[in-house]
């Protein structure tokens, strides 16, 4: 019994600090943000799956959830709302370095590594495998108040959508046994709409002033 009420508190109190990190200054320097991850994950000796031949059986499921993801995003964006919602929305200063280290380094691998490595191994030891499951991706949803403050869009949607997807990603790790599929489809989220952000910019970017479309 006060073994379990250990991990319990083990778990909470990762839970609250990963919540927590979102509210502090200067945290989203990718770098800091990756190698505290891996220090979680060492500290809470979390699987990872990162070698074959679970290795092989992240990277075909990731593919697969990574493909449909990105067919997804192109078939979004010519939705006229979809594209009026990226074009409001301002990138980095650097896109290449959004695009190449941010994204991979500062949010997917840190992201992954935290919530489907170690809080995922601290609740499943202390609440079972439904348990954890739901408590990791409801914290996952919970990290994500700040940023969807920070931007003006809607903090119930965004926890719901958000905590949806790290339910998922917390699937995939599972049943492939390895880090490598949510870090894929992860990765594909983000970068797609990085990518479908800047393309929608441009576009607007290039229209000459006071033009209209055809159908208008």
């Amino acid at each position: 019994m006060r073994d379990n009420r250990i991990r319990i508190v083990q778990a909470l109190g990762v839970a609250a600090a990963l919540v927590a990190w979102k509210y502090l200054p200067g945290r989203r320097a990718p770098l800091t943000q990756a190698v505290l991850a891996a220090a979680l994950v060492t500290a809470t000796h979390s699987p990872l799956g990162l070698r074959p031949p679970a290795l092989w059986a992240g990277l075909r499921a990731g593919t697969a959830a990574a493909s449909t993801v990105i067919a997804a995003v192109a078939v979004s964006i010519t939705i006229p709302a979809v594209r009026e919602g990226l074009a409001e929305r301002t990138p980095p200063a650097s896109p290449a370095a959004w695009l190449v280290f941010r994204i991979p380094v500062g949010t997917v691998w840190s992201e992954e590594a935290a919530y489907r490595g170690a809080l995922t191994t601290l609740a499943f030891d202390a609440f079972g495998a439904r348990g954890g499951r739901l408590f990791q991706a409801l914290v996952f949803g919970l990290s994500h108040i700040a940023d969807a403050r920070a931007a003006g869009d809607s903090v119930v949607g965004t926890v719901v959508a958000t905590g949806l997807a790290g339910w998922v990603f917390g699937r995939l790790a599972e049943r492939s046994g390895s880090l490598a599929a949510p870090m894929l489809a992860h990765l594909a989220i983000n970068e797609a709409g990085a990518v479908a952000t800047l393309a929608v910019r441009h576009s607007s970017a290039e229209k000459p002033k006071g033009a209209t479309d055809a159908h208008e």
